[in-house]
């Protein structure tokens, strides 16, 4: 899947600096979204990305310390960010607590919404881990962060893994994406992937309520797919 993602994520950065100049795309954490960085690591094709036209953001950030190893960044910068010609100015870090803000995870959250909002247009593609739970970026069931609808990034506390407290975009900004791909690999994401579909409240599944302005994929492999809905498991 993390290959077959990479090579579909390649031309579609492509296609998107051929039609507007640059391209931009939020990437994520965890085990699906750091596999498809190393994947698109070991990719030849990736020399076909203009690195120095491609704005790279992020959907999640654990808030910890700068270059702790559990931060999303940190782990991105390992899988890929460092081996490809990357604009330092175009590497949107979500705040880390030992930053501009200290602890304040609110006024982190607000400082990166305002970065958003000052770079005006949509994402190209929004890259989500489906979590076992269903969960995407830090938007975990049954938390405040699920039902914002005003914000485009809040502060997450009490999450259910560790570390309690990060920072998450929010399904309002998700749905600004024109494309919104949905990761989900292993057996221990088979329901969740089956929810991600049928599901109708995103308060109890919140991937079900991540959805692209021109296109959503729920891209899975053979373990992840055993619980689809025949038609879905057919396309």
């Amino acid at each position: 899947m993390a290959e077959a993602t990479a090579a579909r994520l390649i031309t579609t950065v492509q296609e998107a600096q051929a039609a507007r100049g640059s391209a931009s795309v939020v990437l994520t954490g965890g085990r699906n979204g750091n596999g498809l960085l190393a994947a698109l690591a070991a990719a030849p094709a990736r020399e076909a990305i203009d690195w120095s036209r491609l704005d790279l953001w992020w959907g999640d950030e654990r808030f910890l310390p700068a270059g702790d190893p559990d931060r999303n960044h940190t782990q991105a910068a390992a899988a890929l960010l460092d081996a490809v010609p990357l604009e330092p100015g175009r590497v949107h870090v979500m705040p880390a607590s030992d930053g501009p803000y200290g602890t304040d995870a609110e006024a982190a959250a607000e400082a990166y919404a305002a970065e958003l909002a000052a770079a005006g247009g949509p994402f190209d593609v929004l890259l989500l881990g489906v979590g076992p739970d269903g969960h995407v970026a830090s938007l975990f069931p049954g938390l405040p962060g699920v039902r914002e609808r005003d914000r485009t990034v809040v502060a997450v506390r009490e999450a259910p893994k560790p570390p309690p407290t990060r920072l998450s975009l929010t399904l309002p900004a998700i749905a600004t994406a024109r494309q919104v791909w949905l990761l989900a690999a292993g057996a221990d994401k088979a329901t969740a992937a089956a929810r991600t579909l049928t599901a109708t409240d995103p308060a109890e599944t919140p991937a079900a309520g991540a959805r692209g302005t021109a296109r959503t994929l729920l891209l899975v492999d053979q373990a992840a797919a055993v619980e689809l809905p025949p038609a879905a498991a057919a396309g």
